[in-house]
Order: structure tokens, then sequence, then C-alpha cells
């Protein structure tokens, strides 16, 4: 099922970016588009977004740094 018709990007895609890291509809929009033109499925992939599991967000939930390979080079 389309998610968004205007780049015909599926939901098994979305998902697929997800289980890749990206964890906002601004990171999936940079992946494939998806919510970029007229932003009728922004909500329809928050939505997604919000029932998988986000690798980031389980870090920060864990207390660990986000962004540990910035901190690691400092």
């Amino acid at each position: 099922m389309y998610v968004c018709s205007c780049f015909q990007v599926t939901e098994a895609q979305v998902q697929q970016h997800a289980g890749g890291g990206a964890c906002t509809p601004r990171q999936i929009a940079s992946a494939c588009k998806a919510g970029t033109d007229c932003g009728s499925c922004v909500r329809r992939i928050q939505a997604i977004l919000g029932r998988g599991s986000c690798p980031r967000r389980d870090l920060v939930e864990e207390g660990a740094p986000v962004f540990a390979e910035l901190d690691e080079a400092a």
C-alpha cells in the first residue's frame, strides 16, 4: 500500500528506511522523498515511525549518547 502517492513510496519502504535508522519524517524524506511534495502523507509516516523501533530512540531511553561516534572523535 502506498504511503506517499506523489513518489509511490510504500509502507514497506518507510519501514525499511526506519529499520536503517531513519527516526523522523524528515529523515524518511531525505531517504526517499516521501512527504516532500503535497505533505498529505506526513501523518501516516509519523504513525508508522511511532509503531516501530528506532535504534537511536532506544539508545536515548537507555541513557546512552545518541552521537557516540562524535563524542569519541572529540
